[in-house]
């Protein structure tokens, strides 16, 4: 197992002849780190995950904003030196629970390792730390299309989200915001017209 990822678990998938290794990724690592931006950017190519890559801004500023954010949790997988899935949390607040929860914001797992029970592992390690926290439940976003994806969340105890069955279930809205410049931003531009 790889020095930077011992401490968490390590898991022998024998029938594929691997040793899966699940850690809670300490972003101030560069192995993590750089995995964490790796997995992301192959998720972002997929046609799941918009099928673009991450811009430079955000491959060289996530990292940073994920470590400035203390609600903000990775898990990574391992075969060895190789990073094969991620998955980053957000922690969040149940007012009719009046505790925590934790949102898996991002699920990927590598091509060649979908369908070998790396996000059950991923999955287990995240619900520890959900429980160490005080959670009281995980939640998820998932496109609709993504049946297989929706199979592997359902038969690990995902639901649809509802209050009372005849009010239905829950539906995830967005509506984006245009992000303002900072004042250091604007005289850089200003700046540079002169």
């Amino acid at each position: 197992m790889c020095a930077a990822v011992a401490g968490g678990l390590a898991v022998n998938l024998t029938e594929m002849n691997k040793m899966i290794s699940i850690v809670e990724a300490n972003l101030a690592l560069p192995v993590h780190a750089s995995a964490l931006i790796q997995l992301l950017n192959e998720y972002a190519l997929h046609p799941m995950g918009g099928g673009e890559p991450l811009s430079e801004e955000v491959r060289n500023g996530l990292i940073p904003a994920l470590r400035q954010r203390s609600t903000a949790r990775a898990v990574l997988a391992f075969d060895g030196a190789t990073p094969a899935g991620l998955i980053i949390c957000f922690e969040g607040f149940s007012t009719f629970a009046c505790r925590p929860l934790l949102n898996l914001h991002d699920v990927v797992v590598s091509d060649g390792y979908r369908g070998q029970g790396i996000f059950r592992l991923m999955l287990q390690e995240v619900e520890a730390i959900a429980r160490r926290l005080g959670c009281c439940k995980l939640t998820m976003e998932v496109l609709d299309g993504n049946e297989t994806a929706l199979v592997a969340y359902k038969a690990n105890g995902f639901t649809g989200y509802e209050l009372v069955p005849e009010m239905g279930k829950a539906v995830f809205l967005q509506k984006k915001l245009q992000v303002e410049k900072s004042a250091d931003q604007k005289r850089d531009v200003a700046g540079a017209g002169s």
